[in-house]
């Protein structure tokens, strides 16, 4: 049975008055890498700012650990989790290679200060995103794909065994969309970490993660693994989209194919 360091047990979010889920519970399997997907305002990003500790419920828990994360120090929750947001704003003035280095802020302390280490893993996380030409670049100089795999890399130097992120994909053309989500799937496969994505893309969704959680209107839906969950009955009451769901010729994995629309006009859409 899979384990969970990270979920959320009846939680009630809400941005002051206006209530976006009610008694949501949700569990992120250990070392899996979770894509919480659905459509716009459903409430998948607020989950996620529930999950990195951005956002307090009003009612139930979001347990790191088993302890309510919001009992937890800053600094300890931030050894643990890291979070790529989905519009991160950077200060004024600071070139790429500081702004990752920042990643490392929460390893330091009195007793422990920037060492090679350090040093190693901001280059290591720069290269392994390809922004490693861009070290003294001011970022606000930079394009809308250069900056979201600047922040990539700042998360990565984080290191942190669970790995939130926000529509990372944003801004990235095609190529560098299917890079980053192989760095994320090595991530996970080869370090074990525990990735937790908000997508916008179903079908990179049911191609890239082990573990799916499908919301609409605050709820859950549906959670499970791809190939168990992904169905045509799914997508269209999720997305209210008539498709197809075939096996994907390169991976295996589920395809989904819209309907055609002189089809879908007619109702006659079958699986």
């Amino acid at each position: 049975m899979s384990t969970s360091r990270l979920g959320g047990d009846g939680l009630r979010l809400a941005y002051d008055r206006r209530v976006v889920a009610e008694d949501l519970t949700v569990a992120v399997p250990d070392r899996s890498f979770t894509v919480i997907i659905g459509p716009n305002a459903c409430g998948k990003s607020t989950l996620l700012r529930a999950l990195s500790r951005l956002l307090r419920p009003t009612a139930g828990a979001v347990l790191l650990d088993g302890t309510d994360i919001h009992r937890l120090p800053a600094r300890a929750v931030a050894r643990t989790l890291g979070l790529l947001p989905q519009s991160p704003i950077a200060p004024d003035g600071i070139d790429v290679a500081e702004l990752v280095a920042r990643g490392r802020y929460p390893h330091q302390g009195l007793l422990r200060q920037w060492s090679r280490d350090d040093e190693r893993i901001v280059a290591e996380s720069m290269a392994a995103t390809g922004v490693d030409d861009l070290g003294d670049r001011l970022v606000d100089e930079l394009s809308g794909g250069q900056r979201q795999r600047v922040w990539l890399a700042m998360a990565l130097a984080q290191q942190t065994p669970l790995l939130l992120l926000d529509e990372p994909t944003t801004y990235l053309d095609i190529a560098h969309q299917i890079e980053v989500l192989d760095l994320c799937a090595r991530l996970h496969e080869e370090q074990g970490r525990t990735l937790v994505a908000v997508l916008h893309d179903l079908n990179h969704a049911a191609c890239y993660a082990t573990h799916l959680i499908a919301m609409r209107d605050g709820r859950v839906v549906a959670a499970g693994e791809p190939r168990r969950i992904v169905t045509a009955e799914l997508v269209e009451e999720v997305f209210g989209l008539p498709c197809r769901v075939i096996d994907d010729p390169e991976t295996g994995t589920p395809l989904v194919v819209p309907a055609a629309r002189a089809r879908a006009r007619a109702g006659t859409v079958t699986r």
